[in-house]
């Protein structure tokens, strides 16, 4: 086969795992190291290296990225806990009125709301989205379901603290300053775009509410807070801010089947005084502005021990979640805080494994050489590289039906070669996060979540997750090309 063994191999690697995680059933994190070793092996590595380089690609990647990780599920576990979310969308629809609430709820969830775990987010923010949703005017199921979508998916690929957003860095080598920098805006502004194309899509004719939304969602209704329901009820009119869980929806290795806080916990929220909105909000506040602080002196050149120290993203993270903890133990009863972190604890577990395993693949396939044979045919120009990442993330993640895993996988390809193109290696990280976001469908378990939690059929879903997603993930490449052109 000659210089083209490595992308053959690489592509029957590839067609190997899908067929072991959709066919076989296989569980994510075995089918990547199985197909970590069997690339290595084949490429001739033999053994011994493959071994060696699937434990370096592990620990380079959570090295950079572990301790990140754990923080930000701990900080949104305890945020989730104080129900703080409600009250937030709440404010919004007073102050921003119906039509512009679809846009800031996606936007903060896909920024500032990153710091909870995207399952967790999921089924906190569903019933808000679902009650919501029938009280913004016409098509506003459609529009509030295609906002929650946008928010997680886009949010995870392009935003920090998004995890997909994380391991992009981490196994690239771009500092989170530059991901935090450019990946915010581009991130905010592909969902504003997104959104005002849909409403458009909906004004004529797009939606059908009586195909696309299901007479009754199967499963038991989420109960809110009565101080939460009060406050949904009190700025939207509504009747009742309670959506069902449905237990049989798929789930897959990480996510979460006990995403809300203890039940005890939740009646001494409720039964407590009520705290300050920006109270509650402040552990988030403070680790964002100790972190962009740090994003923004790093581009600037400022040099300084004591603000490197604090602009740090593990010690704005580490302070907010002191913070957290301290509102905590005000907040909810004796011992909550304790069993809320073990929460926590087995969330990060299993998001750990499966990013650290992706970095090993990723660290097989720079090794296997495949970097060199796309180096000698892919030009030097910006759209090329860019447009191939893209195109990678996207075949993946349409087998494979994980954002995450199908952009670290499209990442590796051109590890090797960052450095010797003529292409900022954060660019590169974007577009593998905008490609992942490519054709959301049966094959996620997001799509079954949204569909389900949101009383949609999978008609409707397909409208709200999949084309909005979708397009969501081109018009990122082309802001992503536009960024191009002045980096």
């Amino acid at each position: 086969m000659g210089e083209a063994a490595p992308l053959v191999h690489t592509a029957t690697t590839v067609a190997v795992m899908v067929l072991l995680i959709l066919k076989a059933k296989l569980n994510p994190a075995l089918a990547l190291v199985l197909s970590a070793i069997y690339l290595g092996i084949v490429c001739g590595l033999g053994p011994e290296q493959t071994l060696e380089t699937v434990h370096r690609g592990f620990g380079d990647l959570m090295a950079k990225v572990g301790l990140l990780i754990v923080l930000g599920v701990l900080l949104g576990t305890l945020l989730a806990s104080f129900g703080a979310f409600e009250r937030l969308m709440a404010v919004l629809l007073r102050r921003l009125g119906r039509r512009a609430l679809p846009y800031a709820f996606a936007v903060l969830i896909g920024t500032f709301l990153q710091f909870i775990f995207t399952d967790v987010l999921l089924v906190v923010t569903a019933p808000l989205a679902r009650a919501l949703g029938g009280r913004i005017g016409r098509g506003g199921p459609a529009r509030m379901a295609a906002a929650l979508a946008l928010g997680l998916e886009v949010g995870v690929a392009l935003s920090v603290p998004g995890v997909g957003a994380l391991a992009l860095a981490g196994l690239l080598g771009v500092s989170l300053g530059h991901i935090l920098l450019y990946g915010l805006p581009l991130a905010s502004v592909t969902i504003v775009l997104t959104l005002l194309l849909f409403d458009v899509l909906v004004k004529h004719g797009f939606w059908n509410p009586e195909r696309d939304e299901s007479a009754a969602v199967p499963g038991e209704p989420a109960r809110p807070s009565e101080e939460s329901a009060n406050t949904a009820r009190d700025a939207a009119a509504a009747p009742d801010a309670s959506a069902p869980q449905d237990a049989s929806a798929p789930q897959d290795a990480a996510a979460p089947q006990d995403a809300s806080a203890p039940q005890d916990a939740a009646a001494a929220r409720d039964a407590a005084p009520a705290r300050p909105l920006p109270l509650l909000l402040s552990p988030l506040l403070l680790a964002l502005a100790m972190t962009a602080t740090g994003a923004v002196a790093e581009v600037a050149g400022w040099r300084s021990p004591v603000l490197g120290f604090l602009g740090d993203p593990v010690v704005g993270l580490l302070a907010g979640l002191t913070c957290a903890c301290w509102i905590a133990r005000r907040q909810l009863p004796r011992g909550a805080v304790s069993e809320l972190f073990g929460r926590g604890y087995r969330k990060t577990g299993q998001i750990l494994v499966l990013r650290g395993v992706g970095g090993s693949l990723a660290a097989v396939v720079g090794a296997v050489g495949l970097g060199n044979l796309v180096e000698d045919h892919v030009s030097t120009s910006t759209w090329a590289p860019l447009a191939l990442v893209w195109l990678i993330a996207a075949l993946l993640h349409m087998a494979i039906g994980s954002v995450v895993t199908a952009a670290i996988t499209a990442a590796s390809v051109l590890v090797p070669v960052v450095p010797d193109l003529d292409v900022e290696p954060v660019l590169v990280a974007l577009a593998a996060g905008a490609g992942s976001l490519f054709a959301i469908h049966a094959t996620s378990n997001t799509f079954w979540l949204l569909q389900s939690l949101l009383g949609q059929t999978t008609r409707g879903a397909l409208k709200t997750v999949t084309v909005t997603v979708s397009t969501a993930s081109v018009i990122a490449l082309g802001l992503i090309q536009t960024m191009s052109l002045v980096l």
